[in-house]
């Protein structure tokens, strides 16, 4: 048996961050959405665990400490779920097709280790529910759980208190990676020195599309403006995603370096993505949807 699953693009649609605690964690106020792009995971059986990584990023996360081997959160996710069903490490073959930017802002690593959970307990015939998968994927941070998810959600407290959100429009937006780091480490240092709340916002009056874009104006990403004042670029993005016909909403996602705009529709975000392209080739510019039925799939 061979699986193949999207391992979805996450986005933080704002990220309202609070004080360093005392255990070293920002408290945190996020909702999160996911792609209809992403990572391609496919799992087969084999004699042993391995990792082949292809696609226009895998020369990226091939370099040397990149996490493309011993590393990877794919086989870090998949030797504990080996441990919780008392099987040993899983003989699987993993092959990571990687189309989204590395360290981009997007969860791609941790989506990776979900996708890859969820195929392997199929595989594998192991029954483990979404529960019980869910606390294998924190083994590779808080971003785990949530991208096993993959699906629209509150994301609170350290990013592990997770709520679902029942009804959620589909956003048309278009991601912009400009090609640059953005370290999480150095932005989170450079927020300490004037931090804000992690307070939740009251839920939309309006579940329309319009009515979720003007909610989410009102909200922000408070990791946004450390990191732009650490790597330049991110402003660049930023400014030419705002000059787009027809953007309704500009902002980073998580600690960057990704960018996106929001629009009315898939038109608009189709035009948009080509207009940038024309001018920023050397960026990764993708129009996707947000939401809806942005879930992961398998084949």
């Amino acid at each position: 048996m061979r699986l193949t699953g999207l391992a979805p693009a996450k986005v933080n649609l704002f990220l309202h961050v609070g004080p360093i605690a005392p255990d070293g964690y920002h408290p945190l106020c996020s909702l999160v959405a996911f792609a209809d792009i992403g990572d391609l995971v496919t799992v087969e059986p084999s004699d042993h665990l391995s990792l082949e990584v292809t696609g226009p990023f895998e020369a990226l996360l091939s370099q040397p400490g990149a996490g493309a081997q011993g590393d990877n959160l794919i086989l870090k996710a998949l030797r504990a779920l080996g441990e919780k069903a008392g099987i040993g490490e899983p003989s699987l073959r993993v092959v990571l097709d990687k189309r989204l930017p590395v360290a981009a802002g997007l969860g791609g690593g941790s989506s990776d280790a979900g996708t890859a959970l969820k195929l392997a307990n199929t595989i594998l015939a192991l029954g483990l529910d979404e529960a019980a998968l869910e606390a294998v994927s924190s083994v590779v941070g808080a971003d785990g759980p949530m991208c096993l998810r993959a699906r629209t959600a509150w994301a609170e407290g350290y990013g592990e208190r997770l709520s679902d959100v029942a009804s959620f429009p589909p956003l048309h937006v278009v991601l912009v990676n400009p090609g640059i780091p953005s370290p999480t480490g150095a932005v989170y240092r450079a927020y300490d020195e004037a931090p804000r709340t992690a307070d939740r916002p009251s839920d939309p009056l309006d579940g329309s599309i319009s009515g979720v874009i003007d909610w989410l104006a009102g909200c922000r990403n408070d990791l946004e403006a450390p990191a732009v004042a650490l790597a330049a670029g991110i402003e660049g993005a930023l400014r030419a995603v705002a000059a787009c016909p027809g953007v309704r909403l500009t902002r980073m996602s998580g600690s960057g370096a990704t960018v996106f705009g929001v629009f009315d529709d898939e038109r608009s975000a189709r035009a948009a993505a080509a207009h940038l392209n024309t001018s920023h080739e050397n960026w990764w510019i993708a129009p996707c949807v947000l939401g809806g039925s942005a879930a992961n799939s398998s084949k």
